[in-house]
């Protein structure tokens, strides 16, 4: 192995290692490192929710768009009533 082969390999070991450290949230710190754990966003699992009660709400429009006029008819009845 020629000295430039030996630079080129630990760049790229050394460019693999901080790769990986980043992916598991592993910071240097003074003496040492440091793992850190991500927990879960507040803020995401608000967004996930809100996406879930969208989806809900999108079944229950194409249900009721592909039932036919009748079942659509009974259905707009029902949500009249309700109110």
């Amino acid at each position: 192995m020629n000295p430039f082969e030996m630079v080129v390999a630990i760049i790229a070991i050394t460019a693999i290692a901080s790769v990986l450290r980043a992916k598991y949230g592993v910071v240097r710190r003074d003496k040492g490192e440091d793992v850190i754990q991500r927990g879960p966003d507040p803020d995401t699992e608000r967004l996930r929710a809100e996406v879930r009660a969208l989806k809900e709400r999108v079944a229950v429009l194409e249900r009721l768009a592909t039932d036919g006029s009748t079942a659509l008819e009974r259905e707009f009845e029902k949500l009249r009533d309700r109110d």
